[in-house]
């Protein structure tokens, strides 16, 4: 266990390229124009290499995954939907379903469901055409790996009020997983502690969980910035559940920039807050606006049984998302991705779908860019 902060970037101070003097020539018979067929070819020469040396970017997306729900008028859950009902475009680019699966099931290739409802799968036909350079085993072996849910809880001041009675909702929010792959749990005031790393063991979760104390200010944004970064490392469903108690009051990172890059890690968040926390109006829509980018959902609970009453929503879910994936068409836009997600006409009308608006492709640098290359052509 260790604990971890974000602190205020030094100002940094960027030297700009060394401006030459007028030239001094001295004698009757020299002339400028004996030194530029020397002087030319070496300024070509230094430009090229300075246009060499700078790093090219480039972007690759092997597979974008999503995770679904879909509700009817009701709010209740949607089942048993298949991958032809769902229509998804990215940029306004129609993009084909690779793999899908429902709930706790695991995620399979389109074509091998064709095959188990008895339509035989045809392998050229169910093959995305525009796979990227690296190839899609490994981005199809990571979907089935399972969940990972990092649980993140508020142990600053505002948590002097009730904070046995979050130990309990978290812990029993703990137990309920049954289904899910690995747990992280971890805790923050003005640092991040990082109290469980993701495992299996329910005992060693539910130990590190009774063992958090109340502490300092509140820096929700910066620690919650550095659980997705944690959470981006693993593959499979990764979601992040936050349990606050009020609003932040010593971050430097903007709750937006959390937001994105959620968003482009295909992260999903929950929010669970208290009354307290609904009280600043700011934090609401912030709190609002972020789990909705990302798929997730924001709850404010008034006691401790409306706590367990939303990590309970939260548990069932996650037991009902769809998963589905695709390989992206080609794209020159290497910014910001919208992404829709609907279902064809006749249901439209009667469901409802959460899930993420977008992502960005992470550039890579050209040498990293050139080693996937080689590392692909080797396998």
């Amino acid at each position: 266990m260790f604990n971890e902060s974000i602190s205020r970037p030094s100002d940094l101070r960027v030297r700009g390229p060394m401006f030459f003097g007028d030239l001094i020539m001295q004698g009757k018979h020299f002339s400028l124009i004996c030194l530029l067929p020397l002087v030319l070819p070496a300024l070509v020469l230094k430009s090229a290499a300075q246009e060499e040396d700078q790093p090219a970017f480039r972007v690759t997306v092997n597979m974008v995954q999503l995770n679904v729900a879909v509700t009817d008028n009701k709010g209740n859950y949607v089942s048993n939907l298949r991958p032809e009902d769902f229509v998804v475009t990215e940029d306004g680019i129609a993009e084909k379903i690779a793999t899908f699966g429902e709930g706790d099931s695991p995620v399979r290739r389109v074509g091998e469901l064709a095959s188990l409802n008895g339509s035989p799968a045809d392998p050229a036909k169910d093959a995305p055409t525009d796979l990227p350079a690296s190839g899609n085993v490994g981005s199809l072996n990571s979907l089935l790996a399972g969940s990972n849910v990092f649980v993140l809880f508020d142990t600053s001041n505002y948590m002097y009020r009730g904070f046995v009675y979050a130990q309990d909702a978290i812990a029993d929010f703990v137990r309920s997983l049954e289904s899910v792959n690995r747990i992280s749990f971890y805790s923050y005031s003005r640092d991040l502690s990082r109290a469980m790393a993701l495992t299996s063991d329910r005992s060693a979760v539910l130990s590190a969980v009774r063992t958090t104390v109340a502490g300092d200010d509140a820096a929700l944004y910066n620690c919650l910035l550095l659980t997705i970064k944690d959470a981006a490392q693993y593959t499979g469903r990764k979601v992040v559940v936050v349990f606050s108690n009020g609003p932040d009051n010593v971050s430097v990172v903007p709750p937006e920039d959390v937001a994105e890059l959620a968003q482009s890690a295909g992260i999903v968040i929950y929010m669970v807050s208290t009354q307290q926390a609904q009280l600043d109006p700011v934090s609401t829509a912030v709190f609002e606006r972020m789990t909705a980018a990302t798929g997730g959902k924001a709850y404010f609970a008034k006691n401790w049984h409306e706590q367990k009453q939303a990590f309970s929503s939260i548990r069932d879910d996650l037991a009902h998302l769809y998963s589905l994936s695709y390989y992206p068409k080609a794209n020159p836009n290497r910014g910001w991705r919208s992404i829709s997600v609907k279902l064809v006409p006749e249901k439209a009308r009667k469901y409802r779908i959460r899930t993420r608006n977008g992502y960005r492709p992470v550039p890579l640098r050209s040498t990293d860019y050139r080693a996937d290359q080689e590392q692909t052509q080797t396998q």
